[in-house]
């Protein structure tokens, strides 16, 4: 079965903390749409930092590590003011505090993200990816081999969850009330899996088979919500009860049943980046153990997300 993680508990209180904002747009494929900058300047190495020395050189050398992600995905990572923040590069920015470099954010599209890693362009990517054996493996969604695959640092966990216009008019309780209707989501993305492993359950009870409409970016699967032209969206926790905050000042979007597949999200490292994964695991550690990572959370209400400590390939 599924893991399951009760959301009404958060969301009363996420509701009681946050203040409504303005829905964020898609950003595209940008280059330099922003960066983490902390307190430092790009390429200012602080060796008297305490994991400097884990670094390879190249690193320590250059003082920037450079970070692929899709910051269209509030509140993980979205572009405010032309800078990416959100919980993301706050913790990105509390790594670089232990490793004395600064982590610099460049925004595309989620699918071309292993593309940018393989080939040099990033050294890390960091946008809400679920830790996964095929994305370990370099296995598509058919099981084939595309590519080296990667290695993950677990830094966070969330599920999807079903989300719906505000007032659900198509009475949708829990995935499985999308049979025979339309759903939007990002494609490339786990919550596009569940979804067609969900459309496969309706098939076998005798149903019909979920309409899925899979879009290059998230905020395009919103607005298809949003708008009507689906019955609802798949979304992680995290973001799903962001725009149930936020979007409309909170009037657009409402979130329907309970996680499903619960799992990690984690930073993707090539395998043969093995010293620089193992350095990013021990500043995650010292970054639980200090408590700047539990305060990097809980300024974007996402404490429900926390894990007692890293892991490298947690993933199933």
């Amino acid at each position: 079965m599924p893991a399951r993680i009760p959301i009404r508990q958060a969301i009363a209180a996420a509701v009681a903390a946050t203040a409504a904002t303005l829905l964020l747009g898609a950003c595209g494929d940008q280059t330099g749409a922003g960066q983490n900058s902390g307190d430092s300047q790009a390429g200012a190495a602080r060796s008297d930092a305490p994991l400097f020395a884990k670094l390879p050189k190249k690193y320590q050398d250059a003082g920037v590590i450079k970070v692929g992600t899709d910051a269209a995905y509030a509140p993980m990572e979205f572009i405010e003011n032309g800078k990416i923040v959100g919980v993301d590069p706050d913790i990105a920015d509390a790594l670089g505090k232990q490793l004395g470099v600064q982590f610099v954010f460049t925004s595309g599209t989620f699918d071309s993200l292993f593309t940018s890693l393989n080939s040099g362009r990033q050294d890390i990517v960091m946008s809400s990816m679920s830790d996964t054996k095929a994305r370990q493996e370099g296995l598509d969604g058919k099981g084939q081999k595309t590519g080296n695959g990667v290695d993950f640092v677990d830094y966070f966990v969330a599920g999807s969850v079903v989300y719906v216009q505000k007032g659900n008019p198509h009475h949708i309780k829990s995935m499985a009330d999308l049979c025979g209707k339309k759903a939007a989501v990002q494609r490339g993305t786990t919550f596009e899996n569940v979804v067609k492993s969900q459309s496969k359950q309706c098939e076998a009870g005798g149903k019909p088979a979920i309409g899925i409409e899979a879009f290059p970016t998230d905020a395009e699967a919103q607005t298809r919500v949003k708008a009507g032209g689906a019955a609802a969206g798949v979304n992680d926790y995290p973001v799903a009860l962001d725009l149930a905050l936020k979007a409309d000042s909170g009037n657009a979007f409402e979130i329907v049943g309970d996680q499903i597949e619960a799992g990690p999200f984690g930073i993707a490292v090539d395998k043969q980046n093995s010293q620089l994964r193992d350095a990013l695991k021990e500043a995650l550690d010292a970054i639980i153990k200090d408590g700047t990572y539990k305060a990097a959370l809980e300024k974007w209400n996402a404490g429900g997300g926390a894990i007692p400590a890293a892991k490298i390939n947690g993933g199933s």
